[in-house]
């Protein structure tokens, strides 16, 4: 394979003040001290063993993850970041990005941040109704969501993220758009707006709460994206909105179906290797089996089968047309394998296609999972 698909890195920090009741991430409530370099040392030796998947590929996001990022410590943090511009190739301008909690910043820890190279912000603000935060665990409230806006504000980190719910246990139209009123006000150069979906192994999958119907849903969903985009945002993926030019460009490389590094505990890698196949990782998932470096719990290689589905279901989910020699490029599978579910998907009016690319429709859009299943061989 030529061209092998540009190259990302993930680092997992899985522990959080409390685990939410939505959450299905692989986080670990603080019990105890958090070994804050010792987790680090770990990582960067799980970093040094999966090099060898890389190709020696520059790296052109990094995310940090979890879990709640800003529970590390600042040290612990600038020594991470140090470690692996050590052992990895990183572009110059490469976007890099921390999850933070607003019960969890102040303008030191943010300042720390700024001069470890960190120059993107995420903040899960999730709502700004003390309510809903309280139904959602969350350990802040509206205040403290907006000072840590005004934080970032301050120190001129103008690319940063606010994390939005909707579909919120017993929410309103009126409530969901608020929140997202409340959240325009603050000038996030980017909303991830979502909708809460109850997970199997999750509080709220054991004990279900009672959600806004699919009519009050689908009004909040009509209405809030008339909201951002009148506020000058855009839609770029199904849940994620930017003004011009800050699109998140590491998820942007999952969506475009690049590759990655997962690195921490519980974190999945996607590498293209030369040779055409794709590899996926995934780590131990507690943190006590990672530091007794035994990081690597599953190691596997995508079958051939298993390839179109993986492609498709991430890029199309962006709304940006989709170039058709990129198929090939980055599944080493001629275009006539998915030939017949793409006329199938044609005829059904899900997508549009020219000869150089392929478009979701509308209609592909809002029935995305009838599209995908298309591409199941």
């Amino acid at each position: 394979m030529q061209n092998l698909p540009p190259l990302s890195l993930y680092l997992h920090i899985p522990w959080c003040v409390r685990k939410c009741p939505y959450c299905d991430f692989n986080t670990q409530a603080i019990k105890g001290n958090i070994p804050h370099q010792e987790y680090v040392d770990h990582m960067l030796t799980d970093l040094e063993q999966d090099y060898c998947l890389t190709d020696g590929r520059t790296v052109n996001t990094l995310f940090i993850g979890g879990g709640t990022p800003s529970l590390l410590s600042v040290n612990a943090l600038q020594s991470l970041l140090a470690g692996v511009r050590q052992r990895l190739p990183m572009a110059p301008d490469a976007e890099i990005t921390i999850e933070a909690n607003p019960g969890t910043v102040d303008t030191d820890r943010f300042a720390a941040y700024q001069q470890a190279g960190i120059n993107r912000i995420s903040l899960g603000v999730q709502s700004f109704n003390l309510e809903k935060l309280s139904s959602l665990g969350r350990i802040h409230d509206a205040e403290e969501a907006r000072l840590a806006t005004q934080l970032v504000s301050t120190l001129g980190l103008n690319n940063f993220n606010l994390d939005l719910m909707h579909g919120l246990p017993g929410q309103s139209l009126t409530e969901a758009l608020d929140d997202l009123a409340q959240a325009i006000v603050l000038a996030p150069s980017h909303v991830s707006w979502y909708q809460l979906t109850i997970e199997p192994k999750t509080l709220f999958g054991l004990h279900p709460p009672e959600l806004p119907d699919d009519d009050v849903l689908w009004d909040i969903y009509q209405r809030g994206d008339r909201l951002l985009k009148a506020a000058g945002y855009f839609q770029y993926e199904t849940s994620a909105y930017a003004q011009l030019g800050f699109q998140c460009c590491h998820n942007l490389n999952y969506w475009r179906f690049g590759d990655y590094l997962g690195i921490g505990c519980g974190a999945h890698g996607k590498l293209t290797q030369s040779n055409c196949t794709v590899v996926r990782t995934v780590k131990t998932q507690h943190p006590r089996g990672y530091m007794q470096s035994n990081y690597l719990a599953k190691r596997y290689q995508v079958a051939s089968a298993d390839l179109p589905f993986e492609y498709f279901m991430n890029r199309f989910r962006l709304l940006e047309a989709v170039p058709r020699v990129e198929f090939t490029n980055f599944t080493g599978l001629e275009e006539h394998v998915v030939r017949a579910a793409l006329d199938q998907a044609l005829a059904g009016n899900y997508i549009t296609e020219n000869d150089s690319h392929w478009q979701v429709t509308k209609k592909g859009q809002l029935f995305l999972n009838s599209l995908l299943e298309m591409f199941i061989l």
